[in-house]
């Protein structure tokens, strides 16, 4: 009972300063809660950890690269891919202020007539171009990856909560997969798990520019997670070692007029084999995409061999459950894996809550079920993911001892999981298979 008195207590403190008025640019602005924040029935590992953090934005720049969407009868083109990148990291802000962030975004599809792009806005716990923290070495990376469509800002209640916990984590707009720049989908099924390992290496890489990034010395590669979210999934899956079947190759050059493009990131391709980077060390698939449409196969959800979490809706009616998400986890025979699973929640288990502020009348019903879920307060499942993702790369990618928390009864309704407040981890299952090699 003393460590749920005291574990309340903390709640309380932190609850009380979550409502308390921040200056900004030197004003005083009244808010109450901020994507990310712990509800009071938050389980422990949800909340912040020790680190204040700055965020910045970079614009990279994947030379000579496929243009799928203009590859016309086999003939490829080219171009240079960019890709802008949002930064979160642990910073050396004073401990005693509380920096608040305008973060901006866009609602609708570009090129949607029944959903316009609106811009809008929202707040979250980071200062903008903080200076890095100087003193304690290096930390992990996290490489994140929306969905189609989606942006780097998706899950912003994730990506400030791993870096208060000693993680750099980047999250990428993946070009012509936005919502700003929606365009065919032929580009997600080819680029997205080739932007993320570009985007690993050149994190790995920072210093080799001279020693003069801000993040210079401060990042583990060798130390690597993705995180993924539906085609976010999708890539972060083959990125780690899930090679596409033969189905999807055929798929994909039906829809490209005879492209091979994606060969290279299928299980039998000598180029995707020689692309397994070791650097990789655990994978977080938020609903992955593609395996009810014949993208894995046996063969090729063997080569996923680094511990992976997946997190699912019973009813995620986007993936697919059983024949979906659920198969590729009893597939991947060769990966220390977690299946969480939400009990009635659709495919909606990895975003920020919905803005309600920003769903003027008249918007499509869509633009609130981009971020919501019909069954579920989307900021206690935000709350959950951070508590557990937070123990899962605890464990793979700092070596730490996260083991009470991962190691639970499959039902959450027999027995209150160790961690959460007493009655409150019901409508959960978490599944654990060992890799059989």
């Amino acid at each position: 009972m003393n460590y749920w008195l005291s574990y309340l207590f903390i709640v309380i403190l932190t609850a009380e300063f979550t409502f308390q008025a921040t200056p900004i640019c030197g004003q005083v602005v009244e808010h109450e809660f901020i994507i990310g924040d712990p509800l009071p029935d938050a389980p422990v590992l949800a909340l912040r950890g020790k680190y204040q953090i700055g965020v910045q934005t970079i614009d990279l720049l994947n030379k000579n690269q496929i243009d799928i969407l203009n590859t016309k009868d086999g003939k490829e083109a080219f171009y240079d891919r960019p890709l802008k990148v949002e930064v979160w990291y642990p910073s050396s802000i004073d401990t005693t202020i509380s920096p608040i962030i305008n973060y901006e975004d866009v609602l609708g599809i570009a090129g949607n007539a029944e959903r316009p792009l609106i811009p809008f806005s929202f707040l979250g716990r980071a200062m903008r171009d903080a200076k890095a923290i100087s003193s304690e070495g290096a930390f992990p990376l996290v490489i994140v990856s929306h969905g189609y469509v989606g942006s780097r800002f998706l899950m912003t209640y994730l990506t400030e909560n791993l870096a208060s916990k000693g993680f750099i984590v980047v999250a990428i707009d993946h070009t012509e997969s936005t919502f700003s720049d929606a365009a065919g989908f032929q580009s997600t099924l080819l680029n997205r798990a080739k932007d993320i390992l570009f985007v690993v290496d050149k994190f790995a890489n920072l210093d080799a520019v001279g020693g003069n990034h801000f993040l210079s010395g401060k990042v583990d590669a060798e130390n690597t997670a993705i995180i993924g979210y539906s085609m976010g999934g999708y890539g972060a899956l083959n990125a780690a070692g899930a090679g596409y079947s033969e189905f999807a190759l055929n798929f994909f050059k039906g829809m490209t007029g005879g492209s091979t493009a994606l060969e290279s990131r299928g299980t039998y391709s000598d180029e995707f084999k020689k692309s397994n980077d070791s650097r990789i060390k655990a994978v977080v698939a938020f609903a992955p995409w593609g395996m009810e449409r014949g993208v894995w196969d046996e063969e090729g959800l063997k080569g996923l061999k680094v511990p992976t979490f997946f997190i699912a809706g019973s009813e995620d009616d986007i993936s697919g459950y059983e024949k979906g998400i659920k198969a590729i986890y009893m597939g991947a025979v060769n990966a220390d894996r977690y299946l969480l699973t939400y009990d009635n929640a659709r495919h909606n288990v990895a975003p920020n809550p919905p803005q309600l502020a920003t769903m003027k009348a008249g918007l499509h019903i869509d633009e609130y079920y981009r971020y919501a879920e019909p069954s579920w307060d989307e900021r206690k499942i935000n709350n959950i993911n951070q508590h557990f993702i937070s123990a899962f790369l605890g464990t793979h990618l700092k070596g730490e001892d996260y083991n009470e928390y991962l190691s639970l009864p499959e039902d959450s309704n027999e027995k209150t999981w160790f961690g959460f407040i007493p009655r409150s981890s019901t409508g959960l299952s978490l599944l654990h298979a060992v890799p059989q090699e």
